[in-house]
């Protein structure tokens, strides 16, 4: 049968590396909502899935072991007639009972998908499945395959679980959204064959997230598809915010106002201004908050040059979150055309410039295979310097600096034209410069460095200073 995935090789050869392996493998499987777990599982293990069930969310103990139940019943020709088991542990000795029959020949996969539904509070579910594993699993020709969406939760329960189940995980993918390479494929897989410069305005609206991509239809441009999926009546992705972040934590409410906080600001925040902001009670849960949403893919943490742990900064990078708070949220009744007008306006100019910062951030190694340093060891880092009554704030966007005495100053711009370098521009970036080195004191060469979507138009004011010009098509190649 044919091969239907976009990417994922490495986590390809992990799957295909505990299917070939002659122990008994535990692969958990983590990764937001949407971004295509269940498919990949589903795609390499097609022909060898022996069991699969899925956890139902918010069902009390009763209904997740009648659907784990009436899943064996499913794949057993003669189905079984005997009372619904009343704990976890008689479900998981009825299924391995089942496993036992012969039938399939080589290795079996058995398949829980959203563990952290199955699992409810005080089930007994994890301590059932450390049972299964120990007394059974492990001695079996079988690959157990644990997934979900609530990264957080997987990571405390399963990963680092001190229980039945403490070390027992074999190998662990963290599935990603598609890069830019892989949207592109991914919507010429379906025949959507759009330009460059289209496909980073839908990704910087909605990610890299292959079901909402899925909705994208044939014989509309980016802004009409854009238009449709998140601002009309039946839009998939109108509504989306509202189940998002209330399907992967029990109590959404601090992550939402983290996340708020966070859409409000360019430069990323420090823990102290996130709690100020988000108005949280000062040595809460704070913390632990800030790691869930970092671990579900939502917020990324970075140190600005030359700082501290206690400096570090926090930046909302989750592209749909920060487009539904500029845009969906309070446009939702505008109707039809909201986007085509939207995306003239100044805001448009402003969300476009952040959203685009944010993909050149998740493709580094992209910018550092087009700058032919791949195989130098550097740090990404920004820098920003807070203005005062004399001195106007300076920031840069990105900094590569790298392990040959050298850092790479980036200006990032996201234009559908060509950019021009004007005199007064090039005087805030040489401006730029000097701000940054009298304040590191670095003695690295500097060299200033532009991403711009469009590319450079070369004039007087950009020679000798523009010493590296990255585009969208460096963003689009796929890494070393």
């Amino acid at each position: 049968m044919e091969n239907l995935l976009i990417g994922r090789k490495e986590e390809q050869r992990i799957l295909q590396q505990a299917l070939a392996s002659k122990e008994a493998e535990m692969v958990a499987i983590i990764g937001r909502r949407r971004v295509g777990k269940t498919f990949l599982v589903n795609e390499v293990y097609k022909d060898q899935i022996a069991y699969e069930v899925t956890g139902i969310q918010n069902a009390p103990r009763s209904e997740q072991i009648s659907n784990f139940v009436y899943h064996i019943n499913r794949r057993l020709k003669a189905p079984l007639h005997i009372p619904l088991p009343s704990n976890w542990l008689n479900a998981f000795m009825l299924l391995i009972s089942y496993l036992e029959q012969p039938g399939q020949a080589g290795k079996k996969v058995v398949f829980f998908d959203e563990l952290s539904w199955l699992a409810t509070t005080n089930s007994g579910f994890l301590r059932a499945l450390g049972f299964f594993w120990n007394s059974w699993a492990v001695k079996q020709n079988v690959v157990v395959v644990i997934c979900g969406s609530a990264a957080s939760w997987m990571i405390k329960k399963v990963v680092n679980n001190r229980g039945g189940l403490h070390n027992r995980i074999t190998k662990r993918i963290f599935l990603q959204p598609f890069n830019l390479s892989e949207t592109e494929e991914y919507l010429r897989s379906r025949k959507l064959r759009f330009e460059r410069q289209a496909i980073a305005e839908i990704y910087m609206a909605m990610g890299g997230i292959p079901h909402y991509l899925k909705e994208i239809e044939t014989g509309k441009s980016a802004v009409q598809n854009i238009d449709h999926i998140c601002f009309s009546q039946n839009g998939l992705l109108k509504e989306e915010f509202s189940r998002l972040y209330s399907s992967l934590f029990a109590h959404p409410e601090r992550h939402l106002a983290i996340i708020r906080a966070l859409a409000g600001t360019r430069q990323g925040m420090t823990r102290k201004k996130v709690v100020e902001t988000a108005k949280l009670a000062e040595g809460g849960n704070t913390s632990q908050v800030l790691q869930e949403l970092e671990q579900s893919g939502f917020i990324s943490s970075y140190f600005p040059f030359g700082k501290k742990k206690k400096d570090m900064l926090y930046r909302l990078t989750d592209e749909y979150s920060l487009f539904y708070l500029q845009f969906i949220e309070r446009n939702k009744q505008e109707g039809p055309g909201t986007w085509q007008h939207l995306s003239q306006t100044q805001p448009y100019k402003i969300w476009s410039g952040y959203a685009f910062e944010n993909i050149c951030l998740k493709h580094i190694p992209q910018i550092k295979k087009a700058l032919g340093i791949a195989g130098i060891y550097s740090t990404t880092s920004t820098f920003y310097k807070k203005g005062t009554g004399s001195q106007k704030g300076t920031q840069i966007d990105l900094l590569i600096d790298r392990n040959d005495r050298v850092i790479n100053v980036f200006e990032i711009k996201f234009r559908r034209t060509e950019l021009t370098i004007t005199a007064a521009y090039a005087k805030a970036l040489r401006e730029k410069l000097r701000v940054f080195q009298e304040t590191t004191k670095t003695r690295k060469y500097l060299m200033l460095s532009l991403i711009s979507a469009s590319g450079l138009k070369h004039n007087m004011h950009s020679l000798g200073l523009i010493e590296k010009v990255l585009t969208l098509d460096d963003l689009f190649d796929r890494p070393v």
